[in-house]
């Protein structure tokens, strides 16, 4: 029996099954998660769906009152929520205090939000309104990386527009999102929403369930296109929020040492582990060197270690699987390029890798190539603005990108140019609740956050009345 439950139609469970789920600073089991069925999702499902003419015809007013009451129980219970993130995801602790007020502020956020009717035409003997309605049962799945916040990019829009919810988190980090179920339990009427856990092997079931209308998924464009497939039988909507082979463009006329400090952010925050990290960062021939050096600088300078300890700016990768991966990336590097900071696998339990820097590498080398995921940035050399912007946008990835330059305008027309589907100037990474934000090329498909977001769980109905 575990001290995590799953929750199912207002009910707390065991899983039918268990599984471990280990502390990526340590290896060690932190902690013995429940493990649904195939069985048990069903019976999730059924509830959602049980649970949706109800909840979709509750007043939005009442629904609203519901996130805002989300959000106070997160935030009441932020330090514990923070702790058990840190201790199953590896992200520092100032980070994951972060994450759980940021989940909070996305639950208000959406509160400030209507579904208003539209009305279209109004005269000549016709009245057209545009109406949004709940599509039904919604079904999100959610990666490792950031367990909590990008569930508060999917849940609270959800609700708002009268879904019901199956969340299934990542089975690397399962804990945190099953605490939040347990916190809110008695929020919502039972089956509004209900949160299992598996072990990578329901998603397939989830995604082809026919009571569910709508997947939301954020994780890989490999497991993305799966999802597609999957849903397709049913025809059921789909928003995908894939990967990402972030290109930055940095001109000519940039300071290295004022703007180092921002692009290394960039890069690796949660250590290199975001879908809009940056990813390629393509430098001027002329200040190529120097950039290199004040990147190379701000690496050997990193703190890295256990997320609880105190000082510490970079965890250990999040699991296994992507630590092997990110060491395989690391070795090809060093064959096309000179890894001139970082690069050290520490000896020692957890999957540590210190932040590197690449430089004297191009297309070609998988490091530049693929998403590395992990703390490696490639540094790219150019000789002029046009070939930069080619080789940016040569990836079939379009998740984000960004322009450096002291001339704002000049940044901007090179911005309008890159093939993303956010494009940030003199910054990179900058998400907020309102702004819209999805991918083009093989980095998914519809649109998360602001007013866009919330329409994605929404079905369009016209009503056309002849006067």
């Amino acid at each position: 029996m575990s001290a995590y439950k799953l929750l199912i139609n207002g009910r707390l469970e065991d899983g039918d099954a268990t599984m471990n789920v280990l502390n990526p600073a340590t290896e060690d089991v932190l902690a013995v998660c429940p493990r649904a069925s195939k069985a048990q999702l069903d019976k999730a499902v059924a509830a959602a769906k049980a649970a949706f003419p109800a909840w979709s015809k509750t007043p939005i007013a009442e629904r609203k009152k519901a996130l805002l009451a989300i959000a106070e129980v997160i935030e009441k219970n932020a330090g514990d929520l923070a702790r058990l993130l840190t201790q199953e995801q590896g992200k520092p602790i100032a980070d994951a205090t972060m994450e759980i007020y940021g989940a909070a502020a996305f639950f208000k956020y959406f509160t400030m939000l209507d579904l208003p009717v539209k009305v279209l035409v109004d005269g000549n003997g016709q009245r057209v309104e545009a109406h949004r309605k709940p599509l039904g049962v919604i079904g999100t799945i959610t990666p490792w990386n950031f367990p909590l916040i990008l569930l508060a990019f999917k849940l609270p829009p959800a609700l708002l527009a009268g879904n019901t919810v199956v969340v299934k988190p990542a089975p690397t980090t399962p804990l945190t999102t099953l605490r939040f179920g347990e916190l809110i339990k008695d929020l919502l009427p039972p089956g509004v929403v209900n949160v299992i856990a598996d072990a990578n092997d329901l998603g397939g079931a989830l995604t082809a369930h026919p009571d569910v209308r709508k997947i939301s998924f954020t994780g890989s464009t490999e497991t993305g296109k799966k999802v597609m497939a999957s849903a397709a039988a049913t025809l059921k909507r789909v928003t995908l929020e894939l990967g990402g082979n972030d290109a930055g463009i940095v001109l000519d006329d940039v300071n290295p040492k004022e703007t180092a400090p921002k692009l290394f952010q960039g890069a690796f925050q949660n250590n290199g582990q975001v879908c809009i990290a940056l990813k390629r960062l393509y430098v001027h021939e002329s200040i190529y060197d120097e950039m290199c050096n004040e990147l190379a600088a701000l690496a050997e300078q990193a703190i890295v270690g256990d997320g609880l300890q105190q000082g510490t700016q970079l965890g250990p990768l999040q699991n296994k699987m992507q630590y092997e991966k990110v060491k395989e990336i690391l070795a090809d590097a060093r064959k096309h390029g000179k890894v001139i900071a970082g690069g050290e696998v520490p000896d020692g339990r957890g999957y540590f890798i210190k932040p590197t820097i690449v430089r004297d590498v191009k297309e070609g080398a998988r490091v530049v190539d693929e998403e590395q995921f992990g703390p490696v940035l490639p540094v790219i050399k150019y000789k002029d603005t046009d070939e930069a912007v080619a080789r940016a946008n040569a990836s079939p990835y379009g998740l984000g990108g960004s322009v450096w330059s002291k001339d704002k305008d000049r940044a901007y027309e090179v911005a309008n140019r890159m093939n993303s589907g956010t494009v940030w100037v003199n910054k990179h990474a900058d998400l907020a609740p309102n702004i819209p934000f999805g991918g083009s090329g093989q980095s998914g498909l519809g649109s998360e956050l602001g007013e866009e977001g919330l329409a994605e769980f929404t079905q369009l109905q016209i009503i056309n009345v002849a006067l």
